[in-house]
Order: C-alpha cells, then sequence, then structure tokens
C-alpha cells in the first residue's frame, strides 16, 4: 500500500462520500426552494443554514481525520504483515469488519500454506543432502576399483566419474546456498594457497586437455570463507576448462590493491548477448545449447555465495577469442545475514 499524501487522501475521502455529498445537496436544494415558494424571511432561514453549515463542517472535519489516521495505521500495519493482523484498527461497520474476516481467513490460510511448504522444502532438502552425502562412497569406491587399473578405458572411466563428482559437489552446493550463514566461517587465508588448492584438482584435466596453465605469483590475504571461495574458483575453472580446447587459462591478480583475481581463458568466448544473463539461474546461452548437458547453474551459484560473501563478479568474453573472470575479493561483511 502507498502512503498518499494529504491531498492525495482528502481527494479519496470525497470519492467515497459522493452520494452523501449529492444526497446533501438535494435536500438543500428542495429545502431552498419550499422556502421560496412560502416567501419565508431570508435571516432566519441563513441563520439556519449557517448553523448546519458550522456542525457538519465539525462532524465532517473529525470523520476525515479518523479516515486519516486510519490510513496511516494500515501502512504502518502493511509493513509488519507477516508478524499478524492482530493490530487491524477496530472496525466501525458491519462491512469494515466483514472485510477484517475475509482478510484473517486469508492469512491463517497463507500461513498454514508457507508452514507446509516449508515443511515439504526441509524433508527434500534433508534427502538430497543425505542422498550427495550417501553417493561419494559408490564414486569413492568406483575411483579405487579404476586407478587399480591402467587402461584406456579406465582412464575415461575415471574422468566420467570425475564429472559425476562435479555434479554432486554443485547439488551440495545449490542446497546449501540458501541456508543461514552458520555454514559460513569467515578467516583470513592466503589466496596462492586457495588457487593451488583448486589447481591441484584439475592437474589431470590440463594434462589430458594439453591447456597450458600460466599462474602468476600473488602475496595476498583475504577475509573469506575458504570452502565457499575453492567452490566458486573450482565452477570458473571448471568453466574454462571445458570450453578451451586450446590455448592457456591464466590466473593473476589484476589490482593488488583491490584484490581482484582473473581467471582468463583462450576457449569458445560467450555471445555478447549472453553476457547479461549468465548468472540467471537455469541460463545456457548460446554455448549451453551447443553443450546439451550444460545446466545454467555453475555461475549462478557462483554469484549467489560471492554475493553472501560481499564479494563481486564480472565476466567479460568475446566469441572464439576467449573469457575473463574477475572475483574482487577485498571485502566481506562483517555480519552476513
Amino acid at each position: 500500500m502507498e502512503e498518499k499524501s494529504f491531498l492525495q487522501i482528502l481527494l479519496w475521502y470525497i470519492r467515497g462520500h459522493k452520494k452523501t455529498i449529492i444526497m446533501a445537496s438535494i435536500f438543500i436544494a428542495i429545502f431552498a426552494g419550499v422556502f421560496s415558494l412560502y416567501s419565508l424571511e431570508l435571516e432566519p432561514v441563513l441563520y439556519a443554514s449557517f448553523l448546519s453549515a458550522i456542525t457538519a463542517i465539525i462532524f465532517v472535519t473529525y470523520d476525515f481525520i479518523k479516515c486519516y489516521k486510519k490510513h496511516n495505521e494500515l501502512c504502518i500495519l502493511e509493513k509488519k504483515i507477516n508478524i499478524g493482523l492482530d493490530e487491524l484498527p477496530t472496525a466501525n461497520n458491519l462491512i469494515e469488519a466483514d472485510y477484517q474476516n475475509i482478510l484473517q481467513a486469508l492469512y491463517n490460510q497463507s500461513t498454514d500454506l508457507i508452514s507446509k511448504m516449508d515443511i515439504k522444502q526441509t524433508e527434500m532438502i534433508d534427502y538430497y543432502t543425505l542422498w550427495a552425502h550417501q553417493i561419494k562412497t559408490p564414486i569413492a569406491a568406483m575411483r579405487l576399483i579404476l586407478q587399480s587399473e591402467y587402461t584406456e578405458q579406465s582412464k575415461e572411466l575415471l574422468e566420467q566419474v570425475f564429472k559425476v563428482e562435479q555434479y554432486v559437489e554443485m547439488v551440495l552446493g545449490y542446497l546449501k546456498i540458501d541456508n543461514n550463514s552458520s555454514d559460513l566461517v569467515l578467516k583470513e587465508y592466503n589466496l596462492l594457497k586457495i588457487i593451488k588448492q583448486v589447481i591441484r584438482k584439475y592437474a589431470h584435466v590440463f594434462i589430458r586437455k594439453n591447456i597450458a596453465l600460466d599462474l602468476k605469483e600473488m602475496d595476498c590475504t583475504v577475509l573469506t570463507d575458504e570452502k565457499w571461495l575453492v567452490f566458486v574458483i573450482e565452477q570458473i575453472l571448471w568453466n574454462a576448462l571445458k570450453y578451451t580446447s586450446s590455448g592457456k587459462i591464466s590466473i593473476y591478480m589484476e589490482d593488488t590493491s583491490q584484490k581482484v583475481i582473473v581467471i582468463e581463458d583462450t576457449g569458445a568466448g560467450i555471445a555478447e548477448e549472453d553476457l547479461p544473463r549468465v548468472f540467471e539461474r537455469g541460463f545456457t546461452g548460446y554455448n549451453g545449447r551447443m553443450d546439451k548437458k550444460a545446466t545454467g547453474i555453475g555461475l549462478y551459484l557462483c554469484k549467489k555465495i560471492l554475493d553472501k560473501l560481499s564479494h563481486t563478479i564480472t565476466i567479460t568474453s568475446e566469441i572464439n577469442v576467449g573469457t575473463k573472470v574477475k572475483i574482487n575479493v577485498s571485502s566481506v561483511k562483517t555480519i552476513i545475514e
């Protein structure tokens, strides 16, 4: 409900009492006509009319002030409507009471529905979280079995197992990202150690695809959550590896004072018209349509995680030239809601 100015409320009040004003005008015209036909003296008629007008102004002013106050009370109530409807103004008539009963019924129905949806959502998250953790056991078993063999087939299968692990981690990230900040642990970390941790995980992909890595030295500490920042860098590096068939991937600091990490590849690039939407959930763009397995979730999660940490991310790209992802990790919220 938009809070209206005094003049707007006055105009709404006049419109709301339009019938009463018209009826009063008709009565005045009738009385004026009758008095005129009977040739009554003008002075007592004017005096009575004056007293009636003063009385009417007093009552109308009192009624308008009540209307004005009620409007302001309802505007305040709207801002805390999620608390309840106990503070609704007292109904002045049967119609207002009926409207309040309807509002209360709708509020109760909405509250019950939200409660049921919350329970259902919690149960679903608990189930998929349990599933994601349980699926790691057979994945780890498959990896051990395949590592015991040194054939081309086992290498290819290990690559597929690695991709499955990536998707499982993405599922866990997706399930946890909307939870409260209890999962966040903010500390000072060495940025280069975090990046090297991610590179070790993807070393075999660099080797298999014969892609060079250009990692610049950086002496930088950041206040962040290590687990979530590792997750973000993993997603970005995985995208770079996925869409780069030859060339190199460079990781360096663009601006030491602002602590901006740059991950630059020489891959397929992103179409200019797709860039404004790359952080939307489920958006895959031109590259995603070419790669039928793309989910459009990775960058969406990265943006949400970095927003929680008060870090920022920007992407620039050119088709068939490459993509440059910049993560500004120079600041973090002191209190994360």
